[in-house]
């Protein structure tokens, strides 16, 4: 489905690729999910296991890793440990490094999770940690931090409207030198979700996986979705 409707990559863990990777080698470029947890329990400060390894994504012909951190888990600490190992190991082979930074954990309310000055922390560390691309959640404006709170009302940074808040969830990675790209959440209508694709490209965001927006859907349908949302973006 990823190649039939243009999308520019295909990110996934090591099974999928395995299974898939014969069949649909060089059709797509790949991108190797080398950090993974299960939904068995829910856990108040979430970890990744440590699945797959640079290796693999040479082996299957990727172009890069992804990999998981969760800023506001007690775990974030040895997840910003692990990344740095694997990008410079990836860097050294050519590989680009996606970095997936959902704030998560006992250090965050849950409307703290995707508040704007969390989600945008969140986009400032994986840039620190030497991130190509960027994922995060699409900003609320909510804030979580009262220091923030301060900061935020002083400088009048403007947060009022989804545009706003991908505006500036690019800022904080060195201005935009980074390409930051936004979850695409829980199945959600067509028109719902086109309206967030709008504000990401009014704001200046690079794009979105979408994953469970598209495969969540019958294939005739992920297909126009996936086709009217590149057509937004190339826009």
């Amino acid at each position: 489905m990823a190649i039939e409707a243009g999308c520019n990559a295909y990110a996934a863990p090591l099974g999928f690729l395995e299974a898939g990777v014969r069949e649909f080698a060089g059709q797509i470029p790949l991108i190797l999910k080398v950090n993974d947890h299960d939904v068995l329990l829910d856990e108040a400060d979430p970890m990744q296991a440590l699945t797959s390894s640079v290796q693999d994504t040479l082996r299957l012909g990727c172009v890069g890793i992804g990999f998981t951190i969760y800023p506001g888990s007690t775990h974030r600490l040895e997840m910003y440990g692990q990344i740095r190992a694997y990008a410079e190991e990836a860097k050294r082979h050519g590989l680009i490094v996606v970095i997936w930074s959902y704030a998560r954990g006992s250090g965050l309310s849950k409307a703290g999770e995707t508040a704007i000055d969390v989600t945008g922390y969140a986009a400032q560390i994986a840039a620190q940690l030497g991130a190509h691309i960027i994922k995060v959640k699409l900003p609320t404006d909510h804030i979580e931090q009262e220091a923030a709170r301060k900061v935020y009302e002083k400088a009048q940074i403007p947060i009022s409207t989804l545009t706003e808040r991908v505006s500036h969830v690019v800022q904080c990675t060195f201005n935009g030198r980074r390409i930051v790209i936004f979850s695409g959440g829980a199945i959600d209508s067509d028109e719902a979700l086109l309206t967030e694709i709008r504000a990401i490209q009014d704001g200046g965001g690079f794009g979105s996986i979408v994953g469970r927006n598209s495969f969540q859907r019958s294939k005739p349908d992920a297909l126009r979705l996936l086709n009217t949302m590149m057509d937004i973006y190339s826009g």
